[in-house]
């Protein structure tokens, strides 16, 4: 007898299976238990993005002024478009070698060379090009952390940072920073922090969600303390370019000594708007670099040949440099444009002198800075995001990216002096 003809006191349903019920027979069914109570511990442990939310709410409303979103609001340059329609054109469609076209991982070594006096790095055995820095940073985690080893995080820091750490079954040890230093890490509080079991530090300058920077004197006193403790270091400087005013850009790797210990993760997603194409990059030591190709290679094969196409006529064609000159000019008018109208808001704002974040003050209004989002959201329209989504620090804050239109900054800061006027 076949199943189809199974008499019906001899059949359950999949629901009762599940359920553990009976069949009218009697005999037992199998139990299954639910599936949420079968997920990693370290899946559960990762906290869920306190960004998300915002912009969940958002997309159920009309004439929202988001200044929630890290992208630019630029279309990549024509150059490197252009380069990526053309290697689709030619049928650049396989895939390339498993650590990124030579040609791209030779570009991304010399541009920083040149630009930072950086390492020399040898780009067949120290550069790896990734899918975007997120994956850099998650197969770096992956790549040196063990079970309960200790990773130093300066906070508030991109979401990503504690989620790649705990993922990879290491231990987040928060190092908070404040407005009131204007978000400098303080080199003593990272050396308060080292234990036996402290294998890396992770830093990101420019700052994603403050906009702040570190100056040369205080970049050496953390090379000095890492060197101390011999302690990897991971320095995401996915905006290096985005820098204003006086600052210059300090690449770690290339401070004395710090080379033979630094994983540098850098990309094209900001810089040169084109986050939709998801080329980012690593170098570092080749032992390092060599166990991160090892994990690449497995989870990914090779990042999208098109967008490294595109990426080499970023680093290679002189007409793409002219058009990040010009993103960087604009992002620094709307960065003085909306620092300037936040603080006669009344909501205190030290001045960020990278990336295209702006990190204000709420704790005048008498609000949290959950609700003061929540609020502005329902009953101005604005997005924000609340500051403690990106860690410890971060309380009383929110951030507010001025990569949107200098229009829409100004339209969002009407409805912000709207709502803290009615709220004052």
């Amino acid at each position: 007898m076949n199943s189809q003809t199974l008499p019906t006191s001899q059949t359950t349903t999949f629901s009762q299976q599940r359920n553990g019920q009976r069949t009218q027979n009697g005999a037992a069914t199998l139990t299954m238990r639910p599936m949420a109570d079968r997920l990693s511990a370290r899946v559960m442990a990762v906290p869920p993005s306190g960004i998300r939310k915002y912009f969940d709410i958002a997309s159920t409303m009309e004439d929202v002024i988001s200044l929630g979103i890290g992208e630019p609001d630029f279309v990549t340059p024509p150059p490197i478009l252009n380069a990526g329609i053309a290697s689709l054109q030619k049928g650049h469609t396989a895939y390339t070698s498993n650590s990124g076209m030579m040609e791209l991982r030779e570009a991304v070594v010399n541009n920083l060379h040149t630009r930072y006096d950086g390492p020399l790095y040898n780009p067949d055995t120290e550069a790896l090009i990734t899918v975007g820095v997120s994956e850099a940073m998650f197969v770096a985690m992956q790549a040196i952390l063990d079970p309960g080893d200790e990773v130093i995080v300066p906070q508030p820091c991109f979401v990503a940072y504690t989620a790649s750490v705990i993922m990879a079954g290491g231990v987040v040890v928060d190092v908070p920073t404040y407005a009131a230093d204007n978000f400098f890490v303080n080199p003593a509080a990272i050396e308060a922090a080292i234990t036996p079991r402290t294998k890396a530090l992770l830093i990101g300058f420019p700052s994603n969600p403050t906009g702040a920077v570190m100056d040369y004197a205080g970049m050496m006193e953390i090379a000095q303390i890492a060197a101390r403790h011999d302690l990897i270091v991971i320095s995401d400087e996915i905006y290096d370019r985005l820098v204003y005013g006086d600052h210059q850009h300090i690449m770690f790797a290339a401070l004395p000594g710090m080379a033979e210990r630094t994983i540098h993760l850098g990309g094209m997603s900001k810089d040169y708007a084109m986050t939709g194409w998801r080329i980012g990059y690593a170098l570092g030591p080749d032992a390092l670099l060599g166990a991160m190709r090892k994990i690449h290679q497995y989870l990914i094969m090779s990042a999208p040949t098109v967008g490294q196409e595109a990426a080499l006529a970023a680093f290679t064609d002189p007409a793409s440099e002219e058009y990040v000159l010009e993103m960087v000019a604009s992002y620094d008018r709307r960065r003085r444009f909306i620092v300037d109208g936040l603080n006669e808001i009344g909501l205190d704002c030290f001045e960020p002198k990278g990336a295209f974040y702006a990190f204000p003050s709420v704790k005048r209004t008498g609000m949290t800075e959950h609700e003061f989002c929540e609020r502005l959201l329902v009953e101005e329209h604005v997005a924000v995001i609340p500051g403690s989504a990106f860690g410890a620090g971060g309380e009383g804050h929110i951030r507010c990216a001025y990569a949107s239109s200098l229009e829409n900054i100004e339209k969002a800061l009407e409805r912000m002096y709207r709502f803290t006027r009615r709220h004052a």
